[in-house]
């Protein structure tokens, strides 16, 4: 991309609604960004329709440029959440094609992929709730609020080196307790690493 002075401006020219600066904005990340989310989709053309998304997203909320302090982190949250988006509307249309069609062996690959997701998300809830409060509560302000570690600290009126603390030993506790009551998966581990932040 560019250093993070030109960045900087860039960014302030693209709130200010300079078509060029968002351009070269595009520009420079269009290529990691597709490379990410093909990663998860394995489609092509999928990949460039979320990527699209993204890019509309950030020109129509480009006002808030004005308070990014970095824009990598924050086209790739972006994309993350797109991309979970993209899930979520999948599985959902997966449910209800399995109710609606049919019984198949397709069917029954799919009920048994939503099972298994359901039993993550179980596994991942079960664990939370095992954490001591405070620890549950740094947790969620993470996953579920996307705080950031500066963000989490302020609220709770903690330093941000307990944050990191706090965050670190739940990650581990909640992934420690996944592989000992779920078999690990290609599945499981694409799960993780969207819903555990480290």
């Amino acid at each position: 991309m560019t250093g993070l002075t030109d960045e900087r401006e860039l960014m302030d020219r693209c709130a200010g609604g300079d078509r060029d600066a968002y351009a070269r904005l595009y520009s420079g990340y269009l290529s990691a960004l597709l490379k990410y989310i093909y990663l998860f989709t394995k489609s092509r053309e999928l990949s460039e329709e979320i990527v699209q998304d993204v890019f509309v997203k950030i020109w129509e909320k480009k006002e808030g440029l004005l308070v990014v302090q970095g824009f990598q982190a924050y086209i790739f949250k972006i994309a993350k959440n797109h991309l979970l988006d993209h899930i979520r509307k999948e599985q959902s249309q997966s449910r209800f094609f399995s109710l609606t069609a049919p019984f198949s062996e397709a069917c029954d690959e799919q009920a048994d992929d939503d099972l298994i997701y359901g039993q993550y998300y179980q596994l991942a809830q079960d664990a939370i709730n095992l954490l001591p409060e405070k620890r549950k509560q740094v947790f969620e302000m993470k996953t579920r609020e996307e705080l950031s570690l500066d963000e989490i600290a302020d609220q709770l009126g903690i330093s941000k080196s307990v944050v990191k603390k706090q965050l670190y030993a739940a990650t581990g506790f909640v992934k420690d307790y996944l592989k000992r009551h779920g078999e690990i998966t290609a599945d499981m581990v694409i799960f993780m690493y969207f819903f555990l932040p480290i």
